[in-house]
């Protein structure tokens, strides 16, 4: 038996799953959700990152970014040492793409935050 505590929504319920995939069987959730959670950790457990990465402006060292999904949790340290290679080198805003289809996984790393594009000079 494994236990965990579902994400999805606002009820955090303690999950109790027991079998092997296919044949799961959840116990403890309020919702269908709880099912979908289980299923998906036990197995092909996905994470959205959120990190920094470097930046050419001394007065920006490091700007916030975020994958734009879920990648597979077993990548998440590939994804990271790629994202200490990269130096951002122009004044980005939120949702700007850093990173397009990273590690070849169809998911983009993005700006999340505007904090470059506003220190460009008023027109």
């Amino acid at each position: 038996m494994k236990e965990m505590l579902c994400i999805t929504c606002p009820n955090g319920c303690r999950l109790r799953v027991e079998g092997t995939p296919p044949d799961l069987s959840v116990t403890g959730n309020l919702c269908g959700r709880g099912v979908d959670f289980a299923r998906a950790e036990m197995t092909a457990p996905m994470r959205t990152v959120t990190t920094t990465v470097s930046t050419a402006f001394p007065d920006m060292p490091a700007l916030p970014v975020r994958t734009a999904g879920p990648i597979p949790r077993g990548r998440i340290r590939d994804l990271m040492a790629l994202l200490g290679t990269v130096t951002v080198r122009e004044p980005l805003g939120i949702g700007a793409v850093v990173v397009p289809d990273a590690l070849g996984l169809g998911v983009d790393v993005i700006a999340a935050s505007d904090g470059l594009r506003e220190r460009l000079p008023s027109p």
